[in-house]
């Protein structure tokens, strides 16, 4: 019986190139994968879109698109700040680079209880968590876009009864200190606190008495939203940095209020 022997297959992305020009990101865009989120719940499963990029030396002509899919063949932790600074460090050692992003954006959901009926249901945002490693330098960003509510300040002081109100949507991006942890349910909290009333997926008769109260006793202008927010995150030891932004779909208009910051400042 005679054996057939395969032939060694060329590695053309390994040859070299002769241009000399460094390319910063190389990677896979857009896969759709599923995963696990760490919650203060336990682990909720999800469904994320993701971005997986390592910087190529001039001398290289390609990257292996293939081992890119491989790292998120072999992840299976929920994810988390720390995960996702193991899941850097295993894509950069098996691409075999020195910097790289990851980016990771999917639905989460929070399991949330109504004010007066105590009827359960789920509200949905949108997370995004995102490394970056430079010069040996790893960063980690959470970025959450939470629903509430707000109701014009303006609108209440001029008018003899009633005022105008909205559904927003917040968005805070933080980055982590180095070596802290940030549960996403505290960003959510920060953003709820700062709206006129937050929101529920279900709510009986009762309930959208004390919301539409809430908020008319608690009326903020987008720029009160951005700014109490920001308060807020300057003073949390675990956030080194920030971006905070607030759209208002108006209810008057045919157009969206909003206001946008970052820092500390």
């Amino acid at each position: 019986m005679n054996m057939i022997t395969a032939a060694p297959m060329p590695d053309v992305q390994s040859s070299e190139d002769s241009r000399n020009i460094v390319i910063q990101r190389v990677g896979v865009k857009s896969v759709t994968y599923p995963m696990l989120v760490a919650t203060q719940d336990g682990p909720q499963p999800s469904v994320a879109v993701i971005d997986m990029y390592v910087a190529l030396p001039a001398h290289a002509k390609g990257t292996h698109m293939s081992r890119f899919l491989e790292v998120l063949e072999d992840f299976n932790a929920p994810l988390s700040a720390e995960t996702l600074s193991t899941l850097m460090a295993t894509m950069l050692t098996r691409l075999d680079a020195d910097s790289g992003v990851i980016e990771m954006r999917m639905p989460y959901f929070v399991r949330k209880t109504a004010p007066v009926s105590g009827v359960k249901s789920l509200l949905d945002h949108q997370l995004t968590l995102r490394a970056e490693q430079e010069n040996g330098c790893l960063s980690i960003t959470q970025q959450i876009l939470t629903p509430v509510t707000s109701l014009c300040p303006c609108s209440k002081e001029i008018s003899i009864y009633g005022a105008h109100n909205q559904r927003s949507h917040i968005i805070i991006a933080a980055t982590l200190a180095q070596g802290t942890a940030l549960p996403v349910q505290d960003l959510i909290d920060i953003a709820e606190a700062s709206a006129s009333c937050q929101l529920w997926g279900l709510l009986k008769r009762p309930d959208e008495k004390y919301v539409t109260e809430r908020a008319y006793e608690n009326p903020k202008f987008v720029e009160d939203l951005v700014r109490d927010i920001a308060v807020a995150l300057s003073a949390d030891a675990r956030v080194a940095r920030y971006e905070v932004s607030s759209e208002n779909f108006e209810s008057i208009h045919n157009h969206s209020a909003f206001a946008w910051l970052s820092g500390p400042q």
